[in-house]
């Protein structure tokens, strides 16, 4: 088993009927799973290191987002993907962003572009799910952000408030496997593909992927 390392923390940030403030607390060397629960004892945030995609509960909506940058292309790529109770995708999103000059700025300019999309399509209560650590720690945070990405930091936060609901996670990478191959595919692209309530064909290994490993969970725990 390979060690653990401080590279991953937890982190959510939590916003209900437009109140949104930080409520967690960060494992900077987690165990194998380790749990944070906010001060009014509401609800639990786990994450695990070999951490596969789960389901949102109840009514709200479960967003997956993911950026990359590819060195013959002048531009960042991104990939979103909003998934319900039942694993069924509900809408999804590949884009050709703009210039960026690292994988920081790509992850918080597709946050930034996932939320809007998001509303836009008319979802207002979310779990927001991204596999950039350093990134999903600043957002979580609450905090005002005096890095050169402060105003887009700013900008998620301002749509988060405008939601019901709303939860920014920290994910491993293996969990956001569905918006790593939309981003992947927007690199073919001139112009912004969006799939509603159907299954976005550049995603179907991906998404049978996250089916097959969740029922052989199912199956191990039915067996204990």
């Amino acid at each position: 088993m390979a060690p653990l390392e401080p590279t991953q923390p937890d982190c959510v940030w939590r916003n209900v009927a437009g109140a949104g403030k930080a409520e967690c607390k960060i494992w900077q060397f987690p165990t194998r799973v380790s749990r944070c629960t906010d001060a009014t004892n509401v609800t639990g945030f786990t994450w695990a290191l070999t951490q596969t995609w789960q389901p949102p509960e109840g009514q709200v909506y479960k967003l997956n987002f993911d950026a990359a940058i590819f060195a013959n292309l002048l531009a960042s790529v991104v990939g979103v993907i909003i998934r319900n109770d039942r694993g069924q995708v509900m809408a999804a999103l590949s884009l050709k962003g703009g210039v960026v000059q690292d994988s920081d700025e790509a992850e918080v300019v597709a946050c930034w572009k996932a939320l809007e999309f998001a509303i836009d399509a008319g979802f207002s209560d979310l779990i927001v799910e991204g596999d950039n650590a350093t990134v999903m720690k600043s957002i979580a945070s609450g905090q005002t952000d005096l890095s050169r990405l402060g105003n887009i930091y700013d900008d998620i936060h301002c749509l988060a408030r405008g939601l019901r609901y709303m939860e920014f996670n920290s994910i491993c990478r293996s969990a956001n496997g569905v918006a790593h191959s939309l981003a992947r595919y927007a690199k073919h692209l001139d112009e912004d593909i969006v799939w509603l309530e159907d299954s976005p064909p550049p995603a179907l290994e991906a998404l049978l992927a996250v089916s097959r490993l969740r029922l052989n969970e199912e199956l191990e725990f039915t067996e204990l």
